[in-house]
């Protein structure tokens, strides 16, 4: 592995090598009104994730198209969060959150329930990794409170390793055994 001489960290391009997923949620047009008429620009909604437990999302504005995916995708890929997936294909427990007037509930499901979302929730559970949810958005529809709302909501789930290590118990404790095909 190739490591800067300076501080003994891989290189930017080894941390790139993981392969991302990115989704363009939403592009708008925008209009800025100036003295001879109108200016017109475009903003892009971009989720990236490594399909693996983390996603970011990211915004971005210009005057042509690829420029503003370019800016949103490049936010994306900064602002990266890691979430605790359960057997890395669902949540660990149902959760909401709400971001302006966007509302959603997230409900982790059984194997083979698939992705059951609206557009700006799917691309997030996709470029996330997960394979089996259940999601309900209510209120706005608004892509941009929908991707928020979800991201939040996300950041609301521990996994039972987070929550034993903030009790001072180990899993075992707080997690009973599950009967065999019990879910």
């Amino acid at each position: 592995m190739a490591r800067d001489g300076k501080n003994n960290r891989p290189s930017r391009s080894d941390r790139d090598e993981v392969e991302l997923i990115e989704k363009l949620v939403a592009i708008n047009r925008v209009a800025k009104v100036v003295k001879g008429g109108k200016r017109f620009g475009f903003s892009a909604i971009v989720v990236v994730g490594d399909g693996k437990g983390r996603v970011g999302q990211g915004t971005g504005k210009a005057r042509e198209v690829p420029e503003a995916i370019q800016k949103a995708t490049e936010r994306a890929k900064r602002y990266m969060i890691r979430i605790p997936l359960r057997e890395g294909r669902t949540l660990h427990h149902d959760v909401t959150a709400s971001h302006g007037a966007g509302l959603v509930h997230l409900r982790a499901a059984v194997p083979g329930t698939g992705i059951i979302a609206g557009g700006p929730m799917r691309a997030v559970f996709e470029a996330l990794g997960v394979q089996d949810v259940v999601s309900k958005s209510i209120g706005s529809s608004n892509p941009h409170n929908m991707v928020r709302a979800t991201l939040q909501a996300l950041q609301d789930i521990s996994s039972p390793r987070q929550v034993a290590a903030r009790r001072g118990k180990k899993v075992g404790d707080l997690v009973g055994r599950r009967a065999h095909g019990e879910v």
